[in-house]
């Protein structure tokens, strides 16, 4: 399997599905979330570094201004990228996209401002908003994915 769809009917199920995609993380992973805006994307995110860091109740900040927030996970490093400021694909170089791919895991949001600098080897989740507080997840991966995802399929639809 490289790809599924997901029902997230509350904030609840979102919180499952970081936790679920924090404990199959690994370093060299990049997360592209993609979704308009309001879908739930930066919860999304975090969750994922809430669960990674330990810490349900740790304040994550929304890099919509700073653009880039890093943490030290017990696992390594998580990069939380949100692009939807900048004007040209290079700036990223600016940001440490290159260190970030190269030591860590990367969550990026909006990540199609990156146009041809999107590593093809990435797990893209779309979140669309499907009712009043309920979402919808479509998660497809390239090949380093498919193992990951069949369990996270296992573990979010059949509990």
């Amino acid at each position: 399997m490289t790809a599924f769809d997901l029902d997230l009917p509350d904030l609840d199920a979102t919180m499952r599905l970081g936790a679920a995609l924090a404990r199959r993380m690994h370093v060299g992973d990049v997360i592209a979330l993609h979704g308009d805006l309001g879908a739930g994307k930066t919860e999304l995110a975090r969750a994922i570094i809430r669960a990674a860091m330990g810490d349900g109740e740790l304040i994550v900040p929304s890099p919509t201004f700073t653009l880039v927030e890093t943490y030290d996970t017990p696992a390594g490093a998580i990069w939380h990228f949100d692009l939807y400021r900048i004007d040209t694909p290079d700036q990223v170089w600016e940001l440490g996209l290159e260190e970030a791919l190269a030591d860590g895991v990367t969550l990026i949001e909006w990540p199609q401002r990156l146009g041809g600098l999107l590593p093809a080897r990435r797990l893209d989740l779309t979140l669309s908003i499907a009712a009043a507080d309920a979402l919808r997840g479509s998660l497809s991966g390239d090949a380093t994915w498919v193992r990951r995802l069949e369990a996270l399929a296992a573990e979010l639809t059949h509990g």
